[in-house]
């Protein structure tokens, strides 16, 4: 029989998701200097290194293959980067598709070819604009809209990347993607200098916001500082310095800051599998959900192994991805 975990609520509606988590399973183990099994590492990315970087570094640190990130950020910003090791792989396009949080600086009567202060100057002027004036057009950018990529992008458009594109000085048409942003906040300024606090949907340039709000001003704008400080679940009061990760991977401590896979899936109910149906739903047949209503949810054997993401359907359950050893379900 299938026993629904009594301490678990209903997915929440609620845009921010608050450790800590209830979750079951140790995903992690360590033999000799390379990693056996899977986990997140929340990394606080540096600046000046690009998010391929912090992978290929802690490739090498762990000794492993199956290594990849939930979410690429720009050289020049900081902040949350999930980093998804062994089976965890399998789930980093759910943090990839998840709703971020920014603290960005937007520079005001300054534009630029790649929209931050790290392109080249195309304007400049005196933008002498209030923080009310600032707030006055802030509004218009909330919600549900649709925003054109930059062209110093890694968006493909007839197979080429538009960033190589715009080294060439070539400008293509690009389709407008929706987006989502459900909160900007100013939180401070100095001279021509903002500081703001964005929430958005997957997809959303911060720095196209700051040249389309510079724009909306009429003086042009350019993003000065970037700080990822939620991806999905993750927040930044739980990232780690790639310093303090190699000093954690040197001195074995390394599971002390891993993080089990299933807290991707945190906002879902969690269900424990008997043993038969443990069996079952390793040979990826996994049936009836008893009185389980439809929706997602986490399923773990009875020794608390998270074996997979699924969900019910008119009382089936139905693998949508598979996390145990020696799991095939893709």
């Amino acid at each position: 029989m299938i026993h629904n975990h009594p301490s678990i609520s209903p997915p929440q509606t609620s845009s921010v998701i608050a450790p800590p988590f209830t979750l079951h399973s140790t995903l992690y183990t360590l033999e000799g200097a390379s990693m056996t099994k899977s986990g997140i590492l929340i990394v606080d990315k540096p600046a000046d290194w690009t998010s391929h970087d912090v992978v290929a570094k802690l490739r090498g640190a762990l000794h492993i293959k199956r290594i990849g990130h939930g979410g690429t950020l720009d050289p020049m910003a900081t902040g949350v980067l999930p980093v998804f090791i062994g089976r965890a792989t399998r789930a980093s396009e759910y943090c990839e598709h998840a709703d971020k949080e920014y603290i960005a600086g937007l520079r005001l009567g300054v534009t630029t070819d790649t929209q931050d202060i790290t392109g080249n100057t195309l304007s400049e002027c005196e933008a002498n604009i209030s923080a009310e004036e600032l707030s006055s057009v802030i509004p218009n950018f909330l919600g549900a809209q649709k925003q054109l990529p930059p062209m110093y992008s890694a968006i493909k458009v007839g197979g080429k990347k538009l960033y190589e594109l715009a080294r060439r000085g070539v400008d293509v048409e690009r389709p407008a993607r929706d987006i989502f942003i459900r909160l900007i906040d100013l939180l401070g300024m100095s001279g021509n200098d903002y500081t703001l606090r964005v929430a958005c949907s997957k997809g959303t340039y911060i720095r196209t916001l700051c040249h389309d709000v510079g724009a909306a001003l009429g003086c042009g704008g350019t993003m000065s500082s970037l700080r990822r400080t939620r991806a999905g679940t993750y927040t930044i009061e739980m990232a780690k310095t790639l310093d303090e990760i190699l000093i954690a991977i040197s001195a074995g401590d390394i599971e002390d800051i891993l993080i089990p896979v299933d807290s991707v899936f945190s906002e879902y109910p969690d269900v424990i599998l008997s043993d038969a149906e443990t069996r079952r739903c390793k040979h990826g047949t996994p049936g009836g959900a008893g009185a389980l209503r439809d929706g997602k949810y986490r399923f773990y054997g009875p020794d608390n192994e998270f074996l997979v993401f699924g969900e019910v359907i008119r009382g089936e359950i139905k693998i949508i991805k598979g996390f145990y050893e020696g799991c095939a379900v893709q």
